[in-house]
């Protein structure tokens, strides 16, 4: 995939550039990040995680093809090159499956992969680190290592067979805590160590040696470490970059190989950037985003609130909490404490278990009901003011519309521009 081959060569020859990762499934996430990369004149990659699309529709409901039709029809109908998009699969392998003994589970993720592959799909990320019901625990590395060959193969061949061409492009490894942010509550995190680096590495040359995948090597651009980001329900781990300097430098030995980090969400500006110039050159962002929607939508159902009678107003976080309620599988496991803590965790956590909620039907008619009830008359200047003060900002200097959609967007569009700035580079006199 050309965008990423390029930005990984530009990034090896002294430029400290990058690209960031939308990891989502919302339409108005999507929406403000391609807006945003259309109005930058950006490629954008967006990336579907396995457990949110799959062969058997994720929690998204949506099958990789279904996922990739959504998003170019969404960038057509913005106006947005369909050439400029690139579509990703992080964490694909045996993840959704880990209650099934390994033959079954990784039979599972062969037709993922192959799933994933044919859809369109370019960037893919091998994880094959989790255990199975049948495996030893942890995994070694040459398990993980055999197991992502086998999905390489898989890919490269479905590849060849759809397309005629193997043009992919791989990322390997995994973070510790899991992806999605961290279960418990965190203070530090250890820094993978570049021992542990090339320990992982070299267990995927071998194994890819041993299925014939040699010439795919230049096409593995990403290796997924721990720089000693992460967050939990209300903490931020920071990056500390004086923490990863040796593993900053051992990436430097690989000609084609830059870092991706995962779980990058809530860094400050500053650590976006300083993760990207010490090679940390993909960036992952996802509950952000969708925790900036969530600000947003809670921002107008307060204004809501303040203009419109009770039985006149949509009632959306009410009817937010009774579903989450009712449905407790997203969140039960994650938040802890007592029920008034519980409560502030399923409004306000970092980790965000309310982005597994908004498909929901009877929270989307509340969503409809609040951008009705807010588009009929001008929004209040001074309510933009006390809720969205940002955005209060931008519609004052006539750059925004105070619409809720607008606003929405806007919102979001404050993280993706965190991320676009992290990612622009700059050329050093050795470039």
């Amino acid at each position: 995939m050309k965008h990423l081959t390029e930005m990984v060569e530009q990034h090896k020859r002294g430029n400290a550039n990058g690209i960031y990762a939308v990891c989502s499934a919302h339409p108005l996430v999507l929406e403000a990040a391609i807006r945003y990369a259309h109005s930058h004149q950006t490629p954008l990659l967006i990336e579907a995680t396995s457990n949110q699309v799959d062969q058997f529709g994720g929690y998204t409901g949506m099958t990789p093809a279904d996922f990739h039709g959504f998003v170019c029809k969404l960038a057509e109908s913005l106006g947005f090159p369909t050439s400029h998009l690139i579509l990703g699969g992080d964490h694909l392998g045996p993840n959704r499956w880990q209650n099934l003994p390994a033959q079954q589970a990784m039979a599972n993720a062969d037709a993922l992969i192959k799933s994933y592959v044919s859809a369109g799909f370019k960037k893919i990320h091998l994880d094959c680190s989790m255990s199975c019901e049948d495996d030893p625990v942890p995994l070694t590395d040459a398990i993980v290592a055999g197991r992502a060959a086998r999905l390489a193969k898989i890919a490269e061949e479905t590849c060849r067979a759809q397309f005629g061409v193997a043009d992919l492009v791989y990322v390997i490894g995994t973070e510790v805590p899991v992806p999605g942010g961290a279960h418990e509550t965190l203070t530090e995190l250890e820094v993978t160590t570049p021992n542990a680096a090339r320990a992982t590495l070299e267990a995927h040359r071998h194994a890819f040696e041993k299925e014939g995948l040699n010439d795919i090597w230049p096409r593995i651009i990403g290796l997924v470490v721990q720089p000693g980001v992460e967050f939990d329900h209300a903490h931020v781990c920071d990056y500390q970059p004086q923490k990863a300097v040796a593993l900053s430098k051992m990436v430097e030995t690989y000609d084609t190989l830059v870092f991706e980090a995962h779980s990058t969400d809530y860094q400050t500006p500053q650590a976006l950037r300083q993760l990207v110039n010490d090679h940390f050159a993909i960036l992952k962002v996802g509950p952000a985003l969708t925790f900036a929607l969530r600000e947003a939508l809670f921002s107008l159902a307060a204004i809501e609130e303040e203009l419109l009678p009770a039985k006149a107003s949509s009632g959306l976080r009410h009817v937010l909490e009774n579903v989450m309620l009712d449905r407790p599988e997203y969140w039960q496991s994650h938040y802890h404490g007592d029920s008034n803590a519980r409560r502030l965790a399923r409004g306000y956590s970092y980790s965000d278990r309310v982005r597994y909620y908004w498909p929901d039907s009877q929270i989307d008619v509340a969503f409809e009901q609040l951008v009705r009830n807010l588009a009929d008359d001008p929004i209040p200047l001074p309510l933009i003011s006390q809720y969205l003060p940002l955005q209060y900002s931008k519609v004052r200097e006539g750059a925004l519309k105070s619409t809720p959609r607008e606003l929405i967007i806007n919102h979001i569009q404050d993280i993706l521009q965190q991320y676009h700035a992290a990612c622009e580079g700059v050329t050093t006199q050795n470039a």
